[in-house]
């Protein structure tokens, strides 16, 4: 951080590997996406500090960031982690159902014909047992 304590929003989202480089970060804060202390910010070099909470909505998740220290380089994701205390409501519970429980079954064999059953198809069609080709 610099002297008063300040670092620009983009350069603490990519140190804090929230995005994965620092143009992406820039375009999430410009897309309206970040809150500084519930204020909607919408320039790239917004100061933060510590102390400050970060809301970021990103990939329909809501991720909320208390800053605890600024960053002085992208290093290892461990580093990464001790620059804020995340305070991010819990995920739903998934009622122990996985994502394909809800959808119909299929009976086995009842997809779409293999080679064989279409030579079979076909050898009903021409009325002989010789296979067409």
């Amino acid at each position: 951080m610099t002297a008063e304590g300040k670092q620009r929003i983009d350069k603490w989202l990519f140190f804090a590997r929230v995005v994965k480089s620092r143009s992406l970060a820039a375009k999430l804060v410009s897309g309206g996406s970040v809150r500084v202390n519930k204020d909607k910010i919408d320039q790239p070099s917004h100061g933060v500090r510590a102390g400050d909470v970060l809301t970021i909505t990103l990939d329909r998740r809501i991720l909320v960031y208390k800053i605890l220290s600024g960053g002085t380089r992208r290093g290892p994701a461990d580093e990464a982690r001790t620059l804020y205390e995340d305070l991010s409501p819990p995920l739903p519970a998934k009622d122990g159902m996985s994502r394909l429980d809800g959808l119909p079954m299929r009976d086995a064999g009842s997809g779409r014909p293999t080679k064989r059953d279409r030579r079979q198809v076909d050898r009903l069609m021409l009325g002989n047992d010789e296979d067409p080709e």
